[in-house]
């Protein structure tokens, strides 16, 4: 095991952060799904997601390394294209085979920069939170690092601003105006209107941001001593990991053998070498719909209205508008989130227990509990626009210079029609050259590829008629982005 080392005043440790990209974010159906997360999409207005809003403050740590991302297999394209797309070059991008916490996915990152010959400081930081002042972050970071150096377990503390009740407090020796790292008296659960209130009027209470900085040694060691078969088991999956195109894939028996358990938990609530920094920066970790609204500009009504959306005597409301027009007359205390295949309605007060909503779904297995009416793909993305007995029509984007699989159907045929662009198709041994407002049709078994070959995105209309029309029923022969099973 590792041991800590006196860090030299002229060499201090290199930072490295750490993204946690796991996490489905069911308090924010139907906008996040299984498959399509919140820290996926861009929940704060603008085209920035939450994943890349996080990278993107990392820019404010004046000596941050290249970040490793932890995400699980369905993500990994669009974690790797949204970092690119923020001009970030993650140094690993580690997947998690199966969701065992943060306590197993932190210590897998520990071991993978240890493995480089370092020991440096992890900056560990969830994909999908809020921080209006960058400024702020950033010295809270540099206020953390002698004692993350010097081996504290450094948390940041949140200074609250109202008795909340949706966050878990630290209690520490001081009021919360000292910007240092200072002694962790404990951790307390989600309290009670009435405790968040005799916190607030108490002072020497934060919210727990789930926010860490830590030397990769102080953490593998007081995780072995608390939790020593998490431990194990991530040494393990570290050790039998294998490298996928961009990607890491972490041992999956090994992975899964090890106890489920947040860093908290394991970790935080046990040592005796946790550290708090107050940290006072405009955060939200964007938990809920009633969250969102707080984060958002309101108007002088106090309404958060984010795309077409007509509203008339309209108090305290977020209304979301993704697909249709939306209008709303005299209420107040409301949430409306209306997507192409859903509509959620709730009172701002009870949005926390949307996951009860998905719970139920779940029970149903409805699908838009896990995807959206528009799936990504590495390639490009697809969008179910009609459906019926024996027949479904599909518009499909492809990026340039993208290839899809070549694969064929045991139960369907296709038609391809190009709406923009230019198209190379694979027919068997066949190949065509399509553009605008021509078409090829695919019958069933047919061997059959789709290449964007031009400068511009290419648009099609796949229409597929057959006795079962499931994403399953695909045998891929060949796969630039390896998913041949998966």
């Amino acid at each position: 095991m590792p041991q800590n080392t006196a860090p030299s005043p002229t060499h201090p440790s290199p930072i490295v952060p750490v993204i946690l990209c796991g996490g489905s974010g069911t308090r924010l159906w139907p906008m996040s799904r299984q498959l399509y997360p919140k820290q996926l999409l861009p929940m704060l207005g603008g085209e920035e997601t939450l994943l890349q809003a996080t990278l993107s403050r990392l820019q404010s740590i004046p000596d941050a390394g290249a970040p490793m991302l932890l995400c699980n297999e369905a993500h990994r394209f669009m974690v790797a294209a949204q970092a690119q797309e923020a001009g970030a070059t993650p140094a690993h991008i580690l997947l998690e085979p199966v969701a065992r916490n943060t306590a197993p996915a932190i210590a897998v990152a520990a071991l993978t920069a240890q493995a480089a010959g370092e020991d440096p400081l992890l900056l560990v930081l969830p994909a999908d939170h809020h921080i209006a002042n960058q400024d702020a972050f950033a010295q809270a970071v540099a206020s953390g690092r002698a004692a993350a150096e010097q081996g504290g377990l450094v948390t940041f503390g949140i200074v609250p601003d109202c008795p909340e009740t949706g966050y878990g407090y630290i209690r520490m020796d001081l009021d919360g105006d000292e910007p240092d790292a200072v002694p962790v008296f404990e951790f307390v659960e989600k309290p009670d209107q009435a405790t968040a209130q005799s916190y607030l009027d108490a002072g020497g209470y934060v919210w727990n941001s789930g926010m860490f900085l830590f030397k990769a040694s102080t953490y593998l060691e007081e995780l072995g001593r608390h939790q020593p078969a998490i431990l194990e088991a991530c040494q393990n999956a570290v050790q039998h990991a294998r490298n996928d195109l961009d990607f890491t894939r972490l041992d999956e028996a090994a992975f899964a053998a090890s106890p489920e358990d947040s860093i908290d938990y394991a970790v935080m609530e046990k040592t005796d070498r946790a550290m708090v920094v107050p940290l006072a920066c405009g955060w939200s970790d964007v938990g809920s719909w009633a969250a969102l609204h707080e984060t958002l500009d309101q108007d002088p009504d106090g309404n958060v209205f984010v795309g077409d959306v007509q509203a008339v005597d309209v108090r305290s409301s977020y209304i979301h508008s993704n697909a249709r027009l939306v209008t709303a007359l005299g209420v107040e205390n409301l949430v409306l989130v209306e997507t192409s295949d859903a509509i959620m309605v709730s009172t701002l007060d009870r949005v926390q227990e949307v996951k009860t909503l998905v719970s139920a779904l779940k029970d149903q297995q409805r699908e838009v509990v896990n995807v959206h009416s528009k799936v990504f793909r590495p390639w490009g993305n697809y969008e179910c626009i009609d459906c019926g007995h024996r027949y479904q029509v599909k518009r499909i984007t492809v990026y340039p210079g993208q290839v899809l699989s070549l694969q064929k159907h045991f139960h369907r045929s296709e038609h391809w029609v190009v709406v923009t662009g230019t198209a190379k198709v694979t027919k068997d041994d066949e190949e065509i050259l399509l553009t605008e407002d021509q078409s090829v049709y695919l019958p069933l078994g047919a061997t059959h590829r789709l290449e964007n070959v031009g400068k511009f995105n290419l648009e099609l209309i796949e229409v597929q008629t057959g006795s079962y029309l499931g994403e399953d029923d695909i045998v891929r022969l060949e796969d630039v982005y390896g998913r041949m099973k998966n």
